[in-house]
């Protein structure tokens, strides 16, 4: 997946949600903010992303987004629960009306069996409700996060293209 790539979903993204009438906000962790700035590299996305919450702590998860602290303990911060929560927060604390969450591990460190090292987590939230799913990529670190923003703007395509 290239810059290019990245740039051309970002596009679509962009003319889907303002077709739409529609405001994004991103809740992004592992992705440190390249969601929004994948975005933000479109001329006029200021017509179409209110926010982006860079939410890398599980303090910041919970004093920006309202991720409450017993769904951390449960769950770790890389899990659907927690990505939903965080999707939802962005919406509520932001004039937007969508949300992208991601939440992951992407390495070298920090993996176990349970979770491993290409773990990421998603959530999304549309004015339907919420979804949350779980992909596993392959690579470094810089492998993994550019997989997961690619993968969180084409969801968005996708999930726009069925919520429109």
């Amino acid at each position: 997946m290239s810059d290019d790539d990245l740039a051309r979903l970002a596009e679509t993204l962009g003319e889907r949600l303002a077709a739409a009438g529609l405001m994004l906000a991103t809740a992004e962790s592992c992705t440190g903010g390249w969601i929004a700035k994948c975005i933000t590299d479109v001329a006029g996305s200021s017509g179409w992303l209110e926010r982006g919450f860079v939410t890398y702590s599980n303090a910041a998860k919970q004093e920006l987004l309202g991720v409450e602290a017993v769904t951390l303990a449960e769950h770790g911060a890389v899990s659907e629960p927690v990505v939903r929560q965080m999707a939802a927060g962005a919406v509520s604390r932001s004039g937007a009306q969508v949300a992208v969450a991601v939440s992951g591990i992407a390495g070298p460190g920090g993996g176990s069996t349970e979770k491993p090292v290409g773990m990421v987590c998603f959530g999304f939230a549309l004015p339907g409700g919420v979804s949350t799913e779980t992909r596993h990529f392959q690579g470094d670190r810089e492998s993994v996060r550019r997989h997961a923003v690619a993968h969180a703007l084409r969801r968005l395509i996708e999930l726009l293209g069925w919520a429109t």
